[in-house]
């Protein structure tokens, strides 16, 4: 009589168990690189920690065995990629896997801090689902569109096709940046509000759909913030800050620049209006961020267009 697919995977978790610590690392990488890269080389793995390829091979051998319908081996590109029926082996969080993509994979298998000191970390709020989040972080590793079904606060729901190529943490949330067809622009999507997406391996991405084609993402603006001016003890905000200078340059990416500054309570008033214990910080030059779309975002930042406009009226 033939096994479920629930009595395979208890199996699995079983022999699981009784691998060492380190090999089961080593299982860990190659799902995570199969979920949510799509693919992995014998050599991602013996780069990664260090052996030969011959025991890659074994590894991926034992993987095959442990998780038969999670991998399967392309012929023509001598690479693993990921099983059509996949389902995880181990049980990652949201927030690990996405550390892992912002810090680079490595972790292996999640487990308790091997320090012995006790370290408390908010976790965010609206982890995104790992089906989706591995649905887009593949399109981005293969380069390819993804067709989404999206919610936004001004449109509502709606049928999307994307061309995604980077993770961006605001502090709050996760977002994915990306070509929208639909707008004919780039734009962050929040990675919650993304809904059956669909990999579209194969089609093609047109030049100006590119991730060098986008000139927020590819603009860097140099701020400098320094104490606010209202806050009673500057000298503890160079203390905190790492300010000996008196001042904190940033280079920054347009796209990311509102987020940051308002992740900061930075204050970007021309003329640092803004009150209360959390602006500890005023931006120098507010017409630094002259031409970056999300400065709407940073605190009390007004544009010298709308400055302009006034004056006129």
């Amino acid at each position: 009589m033939p096994q479920g697919k629930g009595e395979l995977l208890k199996m699995s978790a079983n022999r699981l168990e009784k691998l060492g610590h380190v090999q089961r690392d080593r299982m860990a990488y190659i799902e995570l690189r199969l979920w949510f890269v799509g693919e992995i080389r014998r050599q991602d793995l013996a780069a990664r920690f260090g052996i030969q390829t011959a025991a890659a091979t074994r590894d991926l051998g034992l993987y095959r065995e442990l998780a038969p319908s999670n991998i399967e081996y392309d012929n023509s590109s001598k690479t693993y990629v990921i099983g059509a029926a996949f389902a995880p082996l181990f049980s990652f969080s949201a927030e690990r896997v996405l550390t892992w993509l912002a810090e680079g994979f490595g972790d292996g298998e999640p487990i308790h801090s091997r320090t012995g000191i006790t370290c408390d970390i908010s976790s965010k709020l609206g982890q995104p689902d790992l089906s989706t989040l591995a649905k887009v972080t593949r399109a981005i590793s293969q380069k390819c569109p993804l067709r989404i079904r999206y919610h936004s606060v001004e449109n509502g729901q709606s049928e999307r096709e994307i061309i995604p190529f980077a993770l961006l943490d605001t502090g709050l949330r996760w977002h994915v940046r990306a070509f929208d067809r639909k707008s004919n622009e780039f734009r962050d999507f929040v990675l919650t509000r993304i809904q059956d997406p669909f990999v579209m391996k194969g089609d093609l991405v047109a030049p100006h759909e590119r991730s060098d084609q986008d000139i927020q993402w590819t603009r860097i603006v140099e701020l400098e913030l320094v104490p606010h001016p209202d806050q009673p003890r500057p000298e503890i905000t160079l203390l905190d800050y790492g300010m000996p200078e008196g001042v904190l340059p940033l280079k920054l990416r347009a796209a990311t620049a509102g987020y940051v500054l308002r992740k900061w309570s930075v204050d970007c008033s021309p003329d640092h209006t803004l009150r209360g214990p959390e602006y500890r910080l005023w931006l120098k030059d507010p017409l630094a961020l002259y031409g970056v779309k999300n400065a709407v975002l940073a605190p009390g930042y007004r544009s010298p267009e709308l400055k302009t406009k006034e004056i006129k009226e």
